[in-house]
Order: C-alpha cells, then structure tokens, then sequence
C-alpha cells in the first residue's frame, strides 16, 4: 500500500512538554507518511522553541472558533447518518458514568468528534493516532463510533494509571486498533485493565531521539558541582523533596548549583522552601525553556537528578543520557528499564531523602573519569533502545497493518 494518510490527534499541541510527539511526527513524515495535526486547544499557548512555533501552524484546532461551528457540524453529521450519531450518543453516555469529569463534558467531546470527523474526511485521513489515554483517546473513539477512520493513542503514565476506571481506558483499548505502552512497566499497567483478549492489541514502542540532538562533540560532565532537574514543577517530580536534599547538602557544608528547569504549578511552593532554607544562591529557577535551552543546562550540569514520586518514563533521561550525563533518579514506572545503578548513575527509592541526598552528595564527589565512564555507557544504553528511526518503523507498520485490516473488514 502506499504511505498512510495519518491524523495526530493531541488534547494540546504544540506543548513545551510535548517535543517527543513532535520527533514522532517530524520521523514519520520523513519516511513519507502524510501527517495532519489536530488540536482540541492550544492555539495560544506561549511557544518558546521556534520549532513549535512552526507546528503550531500546521495544526487544525478544533475548538479555536467556538463552540457554534461544533453544533452546525454535530447537526450535519446526525443529518447525514442518525443511526450511528445516537449509537456515539449513546457511548459518550456511558462514558461520562463514573468518568471523572461530568457528563457536560462527555457531550462535548461527541461535539469536537462530530467536527473532528468533517475535517478527516476532507484530509482523506485513514488512521488517527491520539497521544495519552485520557480526552484526546476518548475523542478518537466517538469519532470511530461516528464512521471515523481507525484509531490508535500511546499511553505514558502516570496519569492514566492514577484513574484508569474513571477515564474507562479498558474501553478505549476495546475499540482501537492497536495502543502503544512507551514501556514495557506501562504496557504491564495496560494488562490489567482490559481483557487477556485484548493484550494482543497493546505494543511497546520507545519514545525516541533524533541523531540531530547528540551528535557532534559533547564536551564531559561538568567539572562545576552543578546539577540540573529538568520538568515540570508539580507534585509527581518531587521537586520540594530535592530542595530538602538540597538543604541537607548545605548543612553538611557541600558545594553545589541546583537548577530547576521548567515551571509549573508548585513553583511558589518550591519558591517558599527555598527561601525558608536560605538556597536563593545555591537553586535557580529557569521557567519555560526551548528544547536548545535545556539541551545547554545539560551540557553544562555534572548530572541530571529527578527524584520522581510517578512516571512513565521521562523523555528528559533519555536526553541527558544521550548527552552523555549520568542520571540521579528513583526505582519507579519505567525508569529502572533504562537506567542501571551504578552503571548510569543512581537509583534511589522514591521518597528517600537520605538516600537522595547521599547520591546527590556521591556525584557531587565523583571524580571526572568516574562520570565520564558512566556518561559513555549512558549514550550507548540510550541509543540502542531509543532511536527515533527504529521506534518509529515499529509505529509505522502498526498503522499499516491497522489501515489494511480496516480496509479488508470493509
């Protein structure tokens, strides 16, 4: 068959957290495959990295010109095909049972569906794929229920797995083609929602990097005691725990930089704790930054330390790994799959403030030879698993299989 007609379809994009779709669609287009995006919301987001700011006018927002335009399409497509808009009625219904958001909501998904699908349909779409399992899944599904083309979402975590019956995921994956786990830990939380019948649906395919982003001479670890956090500021990447860490660090009398790149809503929290222990000289805050920006914290950290509570498994450890940099983090989600104690820095239990405060401290004191190696074997561990070429054939044959067997179902 020739190269698909693909529909990316993501609650927001483009988002300064979302650069992993964007190598997604960016490797796919390079193989051939016509990718449209579509957006629920997002059109106004600030864009910091200019690459964004290019996706974001390539993408189709749905709910850019309000909710009318929604209405005049749910009309024509109930006009057009009564039976199938009340059998989507229906399912948004019992989507919206137990969900957690009410059932206002659940309608208004069926709405953006309903537009959703016109657009399709002009684009000659033959496969939607959605990221994450919570609205944007939901949409790709009311949108198959309408007549919509086949549909598939990637699960990260940890979201998902924090209320996998109130976002029904076990149905999503009842009607997709296929649903992608960026991990094998991810793809064994997806087992327990939905049926043996369906396991065979689920399959792990990598987030990936692209050879742009660690090629040509990466200079080692730093010497400097720096060591940078890169994420959003928010409870699940124990930001307030790494400043306790930090504090620890300080009455013991070490030396070093803490930066926190990125914001979010715990920053006043993260703000407060660090004046309350007298860090104003030691943390910096950087807020939002381009994809350029945090590639340079990097390179100019000794290590990159996210003392995590939930994951799936951040894109950020792959980076500093594939820039060389050992990484200090915790023994959840999908995190140990990647990164070995000792061999690529430090493991610690999540939680533990001693145990990160002496792995904070032991890089701290490391010798530059030591992080050196453990940078090496960190690039070569990260590209043999995370190649964005390699993880993407692997997404590319699932959606030609799903496009082929929904055309001989026909």
């Amino acid at each position: 068959m020739n190269n698909p007609r693909v529909a990316y379809l993501v609650n927001q994009y483009p988002k300064v957290s979302h650069t992993f779709i964007r190598r997604e669609i960016l490797a796919l287009e390079s193989m051939g495959v016509e990718v449209h995006r579509m957006s629920i919301r997002g059109w106004d987001n600030p864009i910091a990295d200019p690459v964004d700011l290019a996706e974001q006018v390539k993408t189709y927002y749905v709910l850019k010109q309000g909710v009318l335009p929604l209405i005049k399409a749910a009309a024509g497509v109930f006009k057009e095909s009564p039976k199938r808009f009340l059998r989507s009625l229906a399912c948004a219904i019992k989507l919206a049972r137990r969900a957690d958001r009410p059932w206002p909501y659940h309608l208004m998904y069926l709405l953006e569906a309903c537009d959703a699908l016109i657009w399709l349909k002009e684009k000659q779409v033959q496969h939607v794929h959605a990221h994450f399992g919570a609205n944007s899944a939901e949409v790709a599904l009311l949108i198959r229920m309408l007549g919509g083309p086949s549909y598939s979402f990637t699960v990260h975590g940890p979201e998902e797995f924090d209320k996998p019956e109130f976002i029904h995921l076990g149905e999503k994956v009842k009607h997709s083609a296929f649903v992608v786990a960026i991990t094998s830990y991810c793809r064994s939380q997806l087992y327990r929602w939905v049926p043996h019948s369906h396991w065979n649906k689920i399959q792990v395919v990598h987030c990936g990097l692209e050879p742009d982003f660690h090629q040509g001479e990466l200079p080692p670890p730093a010497n400097a005691p720096r060591l940078v956090c890169v994420g959003r500021l928010c409870e699940q990447k124990g930001q307030l725990l790494l400043i306790q860490a930090a504090h620890a660090l300080q009455e013991r009398g070490i030396e070093f930089e803490l930066v926190l790149a990125g914001d979010g809503e715990m920053r006043p929290a993260i703000e407060q704790l660090v004046a309350r222990y007298k860090l104003q000289e030691k943390v910096r805050i950087t807020g939002w930054i381009s994809s350029a920006q945090v590639r340079e914290e990097l390179l100019q950290a000794r290590a990159l330390v996210l003392p995590s509570f939930a994951e799936g498994l951040p894109v950020v450890i792959m980076e500093a790994m594939a820039l060389k940099r050992p990484i200090i983090s915790t023994y959840i989600a999908g995190i140990p799959e990647l990164v070995t104690h000792g061999e690529h820095g430090h493991l610690v239990p999540a939680g533990d403030i001693d145990a990160l405060t002496h792995a904070m401290a032991d890089c701290l004191a490391s010798k530059p030879e030591s992080l050196a190696h453990m940078g090496e074997l960190a690039q070569a561990r990260v590209l043999a698993r995370h190649n964005i070429e390699t993880e993407v054939h692997k997404l590319h044959a699932h959606i030609k299989n799903a496009i082929q067997t929904g055309e001989s179902q026909c």
